[in-house]
């Protein structure tokens, strides 16, 4: 780290001088130094290291190399931070934050085989263990004023994965190398961080190159195949069309990579959202199964809107779970529950219906702890296995019992839980 390190919070737009878009552009984003806030975060972990080391028995005069720390980020939009009633600056009313947590420090000590952990972040998904790196009022659809502010972030970061740090702890020079593990996003963000098109798309997959249609078809054992340097490939195809195709066939070489991918993240599955899309999922279906859907051929909208105000009326009544304009993670984990498909079933007319629907959500709350899981897999072998199981199981009773709803669809979350998590 340059001798100047005592940077403190510096101009997110670091150099682009001009305002961009009207906006006043010194007051659209504060941030750290990437290098800065790293130094400051190991330095606050000073005191873990030193009693990591001594834990370990190891002498902490000759461990001074081969320290590894593995850095989560994280980013995400806001949403609304509009002013009550103040008269600041003309600005998005829109914020996004880009974060890190450090993860786990290891060292290699000299001679030795193995690499030993002297720090675990024992609660990584708290926002406590989360430190801030970069505030911006842009609207986290804004590609261009996103990849804008974050590029120099993406700089500082690309050095860094090719450098040691060196830094003192417990009164000794020590360096350390960092690896960066994007893996704070939601599916929103890895769209927009990876060059995908939107949530909507037939690429439904940020994991892999399936298409709606085949998702739907196919719902389990898909394997991970994209990767940042795939997508950047791809980018590259797509802007410059070596083989003279058309759009159509252009858009299905590239598989839905169309913009030039910026971060790389790391494959992964965001729980909350999974969470919700699986209640969205559900919600339909409970409406679907009041209205006896499966019988029945395009019913009329005031009739579909019936059953959706009978659905909302007895989870009022029966469970206090008030109608919702746009499912979030408090209403999701309340319909999630057996409880709920107890609620439902009541207004289910078939004897059969509800049964199938019960086993649906039996698989389905079997199969939950396991995506929202914080271990690793060898913690949970037989969690797993029976996830396997359920999602066969799951994917059966879809395309027998429901498949008025998956003829050729299928959300985007559905396929990565079924088709992905095992």
């Amino acid at each position: 780290v340059s001798s100047s390190w005592n940077v403190g919070i510096i101009d997110g737009l670091s150099g682009w001088t001009a305002s961009v878009d009207e906006v006043p552009a010194d007051t659209i984003s504060r941030r750290f130094r990437y290098d800065v806030a790293l130094v400051s975060a190991l330095k606050d972990l000073e005191e873990d290291i030193m009693e990591g080391l001594r834990e370990r028995g190891l002498d902490d005069s000759t461990c001074t190399s081969g320290f590894t720390v593995v850095v989560k980020e994280s980013c995400d939009g806001m949403g609304d931070v509009s002013e009550k009633h103040g008269g600041g600056p003309a600005i998005p009313e829109k914020a996004v934050r880009f974060s890190f947590t450090v993860m786990s420090i290891t060292v290699q000590a000299e001679g030795e085989e193995e690499a030993v952990t002297i720090f675990q972040e024992p609660k990584p998904n708290s926002e406590l263990s989360c430190r801030p790196l970069c505030l911006m009022f842009v609207d986290e659809s804004d590609h261009e004023m996103l990849t804008a502010i974050l590029g120099p972030v993406v700089a500082e970061r690309r050095a860094m994965k090719e450098s040691r740090l060196i830094l003192s702890i417990g009164g000794l020079l020590r360096s350390f190398r960092f690896y960066f593990r994007g893996t704070g996003y939601d599916e929103k963000m890895v769209r927009e961080m990876e060059g995908l098109e939107a949530s909507g798309s037939t690429y439904i997959c940020t994991l892999c190159d399936s298409t709606r249609a085949e998702a739907s078809q196919n719902m389990v054992l898909h394997s991970i195949t994209r990767s940042h340097e795939e997508n950047l490939e791809r980018y590259e195809i797509w802007r410059t069309n070596p083989f003279s195709e058309s759009a159509e066939e252009l858009r299905d070489r590239v598989k839905g990579v169309s913009a030039k991918p910026f971060m790389e993240t790391q494959p992964t599955l965001d729980a909350l959202h999974c969470d919700i899309g699986n209640a969205t999922e559900f919600y339909k279906i409970f409406q679907d199964e009041i209205g006896e859907m499966y019988q029945k051929n395009n019913p009329a909208r005031e009739e579909r809107r019936r059953w959706r105000s009978a659905l909302d009326k007895q989870l009022r009544k029966k469970m206090k779970l008030k109608p919702v304009m746009r499912m979030n993670g408090n209403y999701a984990r309340r319909l999630m529950t057996r409880e709920a498909i107890e609620v439902v079933c009541e207004l289910v007319p078939s004897e059969e219906r509800r049964k199938a629907l019960k086993e649906l959500m039996e698989l389905f709350l079997q199969m939950k702890p396991v995506w929202f899981e914080r271990g690793s897999a060898k913690d949970y072998p037989d969690q797993l296995c029976r996830y396997k199981y359920n999602s066969q199981g799951f994917d059966e009773l879809v395309h027998n019992t429901f498949k008025y709803r998956y003829e050729g669809k299928i959300t985007n979350y559905l396929h990565k839980e079924l088709g992905h998590v095992p």
